[in-house]
């Protein structure tokens, strides 16, 4: 729990710096829940160009087999969304199991479905999120004790950044520029 709190805490003290020019100025309100919308689109048009850029063939790749494929980490990423953003929704159960997406989607087609219906699964809380909300306390995934809604959502945001890292490196090894070193269209 300590490594997850530090994760938590960098990614948003890393957010609130990465994003300081654009960011309301103090006293204009929810500075949090703008802070973490701007580390949401950013790290979710990662995923999304990532599972879009990398050819089919290579969904199967990974670097040594005690790793998952370049797929795996993808469909693992979108069940772990709706994880996060279920307990954020308040809702019991999420729709999707953390790793339903490893089991059943297996081609390139699948797979970006996946990810993107759960991007756009998260994107209602990060748009309905205000500094108010994102402290009202609720259940947390995986028998976690009760935290802040904004910590569910930081904690995704977190957990997609890891991710994204693993999948920089497989677009490394493959020669394959990633999404956040491509130049700006």
């Amino acid at each position: 729990m300590r490594i997850t709190s530090l994760v938590v805490t960098a990614t948003l003290a890393l957010g609130c710096v990465s994003v300081s020019a654009q960011t309301p100025r103090a006293g204009s309100g929810n500075l949090v829940s703008t802070s973490l919308r701007q580390q949401w689109d950013s790290v979710k048009k990662n995923i999304s160009e990532s599972a879009e850029i990398m050819p089919e063939a290579n969904y199967g790749f990974r670097p040594v087999e005690s790793v998952r494929t370049f797929g795996q980490i993808l469909a693992h990423v979108a069940g772990v969304n709706y994880l996060f953003c279920a307990a954020s929704k308040g809702e019991k159960k999420s729709p999707h199991a953390e790793d339903e997406f490893e089991k059943t989607a297996t081609t390139k087609a699948e797979i970006v479905k996946a990810v993107n219906d759960s991007l756009a699964y998260c994107d209602g809380q990060f748009t309905a999120l205000d500094d108010k909300s994102g402290a009202e306390l609720i259940a947390m995934p995986f028998g976690m004790a009760k935290a802040a809604r904004a910590g569910a959502l930081m904690m995704n945001i977190a957990h997609l950044n890891e991710h994204y890292g693993n999948l920089v490196t497989y677009f490394r090894i493959k020669g394959i520029v990633p999404p956040s070193s491509r130049p700006a269209k």
